[in-house]
């Protein structure tokens, strides 16, 4: 797969929190053009070496737009902005510094099992084509 003008969400696909967020960047993805690969699948293990990326922390979310990865909360911005109203104010998150959106982000991570546990989602036959 040519992943230069692809969108990509790179996600723990065991965990049930990050299957929630999957659920709602479906639900919210205006474009409908945002494909979806857990981090533990051969598809990413394979680009993130193919591209020398650092490997993937599974406790991490990622986003792929533009040939770029953006990683914690500057993946969930970049990713808002392909949002429908509401839901497309997080972009303005932008505003606040990094450091502590990743501080917030990294918090998060660490009790992401503990918030969400045991959601599998499961797409419909529209949302599969969209799961690499």
């Amino acid at each position: 797969m040519d992943v230069t003008e692809v969108k990509i969400v790179f996600y723990d696909g065991e965990c049930g929190f990050c299957n929630r967020s999957v659920a709602f960047v479906l639900k919210n993805d205006k474009s409908e053009s945002i494909l979806f690969a857990s981090i533990q699948s051969e598809f990413s293990q394979n680009l993130f070496n193919e591209k020398k990326w650092q490997e993937p922390d599974l406790s991490t979310f990622y986003f792929l737009e533009n040939e770029q990865l953006f990683a914690k909360s500057t993946a969930a911005i970049k990713l808002s902005k392909h949002f429908s109203f509401p839901q497309s104010w997080l972009k303005g998150m932008v505003v606040v510094p990094r450091f502590i959106r990743d501080f917030v982000y990294d918090n998060v991570a660490k009790r992401r099992h503990r918030i969400s546990k045991g959601y599998c989602f499961v797409p419909s036959d529209e949302q599969r084509v969209r799961f690499i």
